[in-house]
């Protein structure tokens, strides 16, 4: 079967931003297994969801890791998820899960987040930034700064900082994580262009 591509990325698009429910029929009609775990998934039918990731888990790493966060968004621990899992869809999914206004979700996946680090080191950052990217500001800069105890020479960690405090008209703040982030990568450039923009001079 051939899908039209424009109507699955449309489908896709609903699905993502919570904008429509006929993304659901769409996925039904042309098999899209995956997509129709995850709109299960974003509508709280989890054993749903798991029994169709099943189908698919050993030729889709996506419907594997939809399996592992299934279970955590649980509360439950499964298997181990690997450093590129994390990396590419964990983020992906706690903005999905905030999109939907699932807080039971976020909240017991980041229960888990210094047990996830021990798996990739950037945990913490890509928590936090999903916490900033939808407004939740403290939450956000708690997972930035916890993440500094554990993963100081990221650079990117303190850019996101220096860009935050730059926001906010904390202009100390905001010399002191660029300092940070160029003292770690000298040639960072979102940092210089910051620094650059902003006209600071971060060797004070």
């Amino acid at each position: 079967m051939t899908i039209n591509n424009v109507l699955y990325e449309k489908a896709k698009e609903e699905m993502l931003t919570a904008s429509g429910e006929d993304c659901q029929h769409f996925f039904v009609k042309n098999n899209c297994l995956l997509e129709l775990g995850y709109w299960e998934l974003l509508h709280e039918n989890p054993t749903k969801a798991d029994k169709i990731f099943k189908k698919i888990c050993d030729s889709d790493i996506r419907a594997s890791w939809g399996l592992f966060i299934s279970a955590l968004a649980r509360g439950e621990v499964r298997d181990y998820p690997t450093y590129f899992e994390l990396r590419n869809f964990l983020e992906i999914d706690l903005n999905i899960f905030l999109t939907y206004c699932l807080g039971d979700y976020v909240e017991n996946i980041i229960k888990y987040a210094d047990w996830l680090y021990t798996i990739n080191p950037e945990v913490h950052k890509f928590i936090g930034r999903v916490f900033l990217k939808n407004g939740f500001e403290e939450y956000g800069l708690f997972f930035l700064n916890r993440a500094k105890d554990y993963f100081f020479t990221d650079p990117e960690l303190h850019y996101l900082l220096a860009e935050y405090y730059a926001q906010n008209n904390d202009t100390e703040k905001t010399k002191v994580a660029i300092k940070d982030c160029l003292n770690i990568l000298p040639g960072y450039y979102p940092a210089l262009a910051l620094q650059e923009k902003l006209k600071l001079n971060c060797k004070e």
